[in-house]
């Protein structure tokens, strides 16, 4: 295979193509021969992204070509194995050729080609990224240490990336959404009131230090639960305080008298008391 060609693959990409059986030479296909690998863990394509590769191709033609086999349903027909912006492109751009390089590959190595091309995009969803890496430890018997030099990321990232998963699906779709951050989406992870904090990021339009010092405020709150308290009680608390946003104490004696008291972080957030008891009283 052409060391330039397989240089512009990447580490991941090179290593696989080595695997497997390369024709020798680079050919030309016609667009219209060539369709989309069913296998693609890629969901959304970003617009502007692909405008700019666009543009590119225009300007320049496909300089590298895409890697593509023979597609099992019709073999008039080549399946894309890696490459898919730049055939998605050449469209856009009006080209009725791109260049290819054909490989033998099952339907396994097809979506191993697909994941390994997508988790080193620097523009790739963090969800999806996470998701490629699942897939290649679930489906290919990868750990995170294989992940990590097949990838060429650390192992922390990796795990920090895995993370990400572990939040509920009404969090992970505001990601998906961009309505928050993977930044933000990390602080979340492990916390009971992940969707809770969520919201508030998205209505108060918090940065990701706002969202850590936000989170802070409800980790104290935990530690600081008397369990000697009336479990009706703690659940009050904690109701009241998922409503409001803000740390809630309530303490009461055997003969129902007490203290209900609320902290306040900033002058934002005692305006926030201020306006709730004027507002219903």
């Amino acid at each position: 295979m052409n060391s330039q060609i397989k240089k512009g693959l990447g580490r991941g990409l090179s290593s696989l193509i080595g695997e497997t059986k390369v024709e020798p030479k680079t050919n030309k296909l016609s667009l219209s021969d060539i369709v989309p690998n069913k296998f693609q863990p890629r969901k959304n394509f970003d617009e502007d992204n692909l405008d700019d590769l666009t543009n590119s191709i225009k300007e320049r033609g496909v300089i590298q070509p895409i890697i593509v086999r023979k597609s099992g349903s019709d073999n008039s027909k080549y399946q894309i194995i890696a490459g898919e912006r730049r055939w998605l492109a050449a469209r856009k751009a009006g080209l009725h050729e791109i260049p290819v390089v054909v490989t033998e590959a099952d339907d396994l190595k097809s979506l191993e080609f697909a994941i390994v091309e997508n988790v080193q995009r620097h523009d790739l969803n963090p969800l999806e990224e996470a998701q490629g890496y699942k897939r290649l430890i679930d489906e290919f018997n990868y750990d995170q240490e294989k992940v990590s030099k097949f990838i060429g990321k650390s192992r922390s990232y990796i795990t920090n990336s895995l993370r990400l998963l572990n939040l509920p699906k009404s969090v992970l779709d505001l990601v998906e959404l961009k309505k928050i951050t993977a930044g933000h989406a990390k602080i979340l992870v492990g916390l009971d009131n992940a969707l809770f904090i969520a919201n508030k990021i998205i209505d108060k339009k918090l940065s990701v230090r706002q969202t850590e010092n936000f989170v802070k405020v409800f980790k104290k709150t935990n530690k600081k639960i008397n369990f000697s308290k009336d479990p009706n009680i703690i659940d009050l608390e904690r109701s009241i305080s998922d409503k409001i946003g803000l740390t809630v104490s309530i303490k009461n004696n055997k003969r129902n008298k007490g203290l209900i008291s609320f902290s306040f972080q900033d002058l934002d957030q005692l305006n926030k008391i201020i306006e709730i008891i004027k507002k219903h009283y």
